[in-house]
């Protein structure tokens, strides 16, 4: 059992590293580029986002997971998987920059052409890295990652902040994703020191398939479902509204996306390492659970508290209607981590057939708020995204407790505490918005009163969750 937390906290501790080098230096240039840049050119690159995101799925075909989740792994299952990603992804960049004429037409933008045939190479940059970064995860290996993500992220944010300062627009946009990816796979060939062997064998794509298919087609429709928003922005309403809403994903990705990235690449390998031993299954998985929804909790409606003074001070007035996007946002994202979790179970017990099901299931139920937001407007969308959010943890969770015993209410029961303190604490630092202040004094009295409520309150109360994770605080202080 020890063994295993060190692995865990080395993961989570690195992983975290990664996602603040990968995901915070990225964000950090993009505040530079949103002052340099329009709504309109974040807009733009918005639009082809869901073609991207869909292709790369596609690409993965579920291969990592699969080959993550093998015990007994081989030679052999690598090199499969590799050339398989290699051929998909040629042939996916072929069928992107014929239909690049059809996607400009169908936003009215007649930029997309070239900007998807040039982004498009992104899908065979990607292909190249699948297998090296695999095996970085499966070894839980995440402070070579974070060299990589350091390296790429900053030298990227380069090129794009000097692309924009001499009149590129959107192309800065392009030529930080693309630079970045590429450095990324280039680096991450040298890191990790494999090299393909040409073989192919069908009994292993067989094998390796049958398990990742069904995650293959639940990350396409999670995919589709994640980006639909911005093609259903992009298409009823004005580039600058859709750049306006990514930028509040943006600010909303910092904490929501980059935890659930951290919980589930840390929490699969080492609960698929356990996976047959119920009982250190069911105490790790609670204790995952507990401990990330009080971070996620504290970071997510601290963020809707705080949302108009940290975007009016970050990237100015212009971006202002992202405000109210972000606010909402807030309420759906705090939950992702939740979700990512119990999907992992269902990975982690290899059951991934009933991982798809569930994905179809909720994504039905997810097209409802869709259609409001094309009736109604984006802000009537969005609510409807918090409410299947819930419904959809809801599902998550009543499906992976009937493999793990751990029912739904006693889930809730547990993050019920944390989630109550953070509600009160951010509801305190968001009353000081009406106070007729200035919002440089402002943003820093939310934040103040926010750390101090939250650790007087957390000192008090003494839960078992906080307790453990101010142990992992220190102790990484400790270490440095």
């Amino acid at each position: 059992m020890t063994s295993l937390r060190s692995k865990t906290i080395k993961g989570v501790g690195w992983s975290f590293i990664d996602n603040i080098a990968n995901y915070g230096i990225t964000f950090l240039v993009g505040l530079v580029l949103a002052r340099l840049l329009t709504p309109a050119e974040y807009g733009i690159m918005a639009m082809i986002a869901i073609f991207v995101a869909i292709s790369n799925s596609i690409i993965d075909s579920g291969f990592s997971n699969a080959l993550i989740r093998k015990v007994d792994i081989e030679r052999v299952d690598y090199n499969t998987v590799f050339f398989f990603n290699l051929v998909v992804s040629v042939i996916l960049y072929v069928i992107l920059y014929v239909s690049s004429p059809l996607i400009s037409a169908f936003f009215k933008e007649p930029i997309l052409v070239d900007v998807m045939r040039v982004i498009g190479w992104v899908l065979i940059i990607n292909a190249l890295a699948i297998i090296p970064r695999t095996i970085l995860v499966k070894n839980v290996d995440f402070k070579t990652q974070t060299k990589v993500s350091v390296i790429s992220s900053v030298l990227s944010g380069l090129v794009g902040i000097g692309m924009a300062l001499t009149g590129w627009g959107v192309w800065s946009l392009v030529w930080q994703q693309l630079s970045r990816q590429m450095l990324n796979s280039l680096c991450l060939w040298v890191f990790c020191k494999w090299f393909p062997v040409w073989e192919f064998s069908v009994k292993s794509f067989k094998e390796l398939f049958g398990f990742g298919y069904k995650l293959l087609l639940s990350g396409l429709i999670d995919t589709i479902y994640k980006n639909i928003y911005y093609v259903i922005i992009g298409r009823f309403y004005s580039p600058a509204q859709l750049g306006q809403y990514t930028r509040a994903e943006q600010f909303n990705s910092i904490f929501s996306s980059n935890l659930t990235s951290v919980v589930q690449r840390v929490s699969y390998p080492v609960l698929s390492s356990i996976q047959n031993e119920e009982e250190r299954l069911y105490a790790a998985y609670r204790r995952i659970i507990k401990d990330t929804m009080l971070v996620t909790f504290a970071c997510m409606l601290g963020l809707a508290a705080v949302a108009k003074p940290l975007i009016i001070i970050l990237i100015g007035d212009k971006w202002l209607p992202a405000v109210g996007f972000l606010q909402i946002i807030c309420f759906a994202g705090m939950l992702y981590p939740l979700h990512a979790i119990n999907l992992n179970i269902l990975q982690v017990k290899g059951r991934s057939d009933l991982f798809l099901k569930l994905e179809i299931i909720k994504k039905i139920i997810a097209i409802g708020p869709i259609v409001v937001g094309i009736l109604y407007g984006i802000e009537y969308m969005l609510w409807g995204a918090v409410l299947t959010s819930f419904i959809a943890y809801l599902i998550n969770s009543y499906y992976s407790a009937s493999l793990i015993c751990y029912p739904t209410a006693r889930q809730i029961k547990d993050i019920l505490p944390v989630f109550l303190v953070s509600l009160i604490v951010a509801a305190i630092m968001w009353s000081l918005s009406w106070l007729n202040i200035s919002v440089y004094i402002q943003l820093p009295c939310q934040l103040l009163i926010g750390l101090i409520l939250a650790f007087v309150i957390y000192e008090k109360l003494q839960l078992d969750e906080y307790i453990e994770v101010k142990q992992l605080v220190i102790s990484a202080l400790h270490r440095k």
